[in-house]
């Protein structure tokens, strides 16, 4: 029982570890992709210059001795590789701010952005969690992480994008709303079951 206790806190200690070495810690942020929740954490070392960048606690970017303390760090995130910039700006003194861009784009933009072009919906199946992504402009579904292969076709009533998920048959339903401000209707369904949209 001793030994099970050690080893679980073992692999706690070897999950964070990377943060007990992250003395200069300044920003993180969680992102959603189509292809899951990314977390982006900026060391910033404002008296040795370091930059560093992680995503998912993934070293990507490591700069030591930067003697410009302001500027701009690129990379990407996720299976998509989807554009990503860390800002970083003097705003008084020795005072920095940090902002994230994703494409191009605020954080805050993207997010109302993903808002719009997106669906999301987070359901179990068989004890499992899955989160599953529907991106409008493509018809692209996502589940936990891998793009799904879909069949779709049309309906009477609008579209069904055909998807399976650990053995479930899935459905996307299109459907006019009928309003012009509110466009076309999205809802998931599996096992005949309507599942509600998440919102992140």
């Amino acid at each position: 029982m001793a030994r099970a206790a050690e080893r679980d806190a073992e692999q706690e200690r070897s999950r964070y570890s990377h943060l007990e070495k992250m003395t200069d810690l300044v920003a993180v942020w969680e992102v959603a992709l189509s292809d899951g929740v990314h977390k982006i954490e900026f060391e910033h070392g404002t008296t040795s210059g370091k930059r560093v960048v992680y995503v998912d606690g993934k070293e990507e970017i490591r700069r030591e001795w930067m003697f410009k303390l302001v500027g701009k760090e690129t990379f990407t995130v996720g299976a998509t590789k989807t554009k990503a910039a860390i800002n970083i700006d003097a705003v008084s003194g020795f005072a920095y701010e940090y902002t994230l861009e994703i494409n191009g784009k605020s954080l805050k933009k993207h997010m109302e952005n993903r808002l719009k072009t997106t669906n999301t919906w987070i359901l179990n199946l068989d004890g499992t969690d899955y989160r599953v992504v529907l991106e409008k402009d493509t018809m692209d579904v996502w589940c936990n992480g891998q793009k799904m292969e879909t069949a779709g076709e049309f309906v009477e009533d609008g579209t069904e994008t055909h998807f399976t998920v650990a053995d479930h048959s899935c459905c996307i339903k299109a459907v006019s709303s009928g309003k012009r401000k509110e466009g076309i209707i999205h809802t998931l369904i599996v096992n005949n079951r309507e599942i509600p949209e998440a919102v992140e």
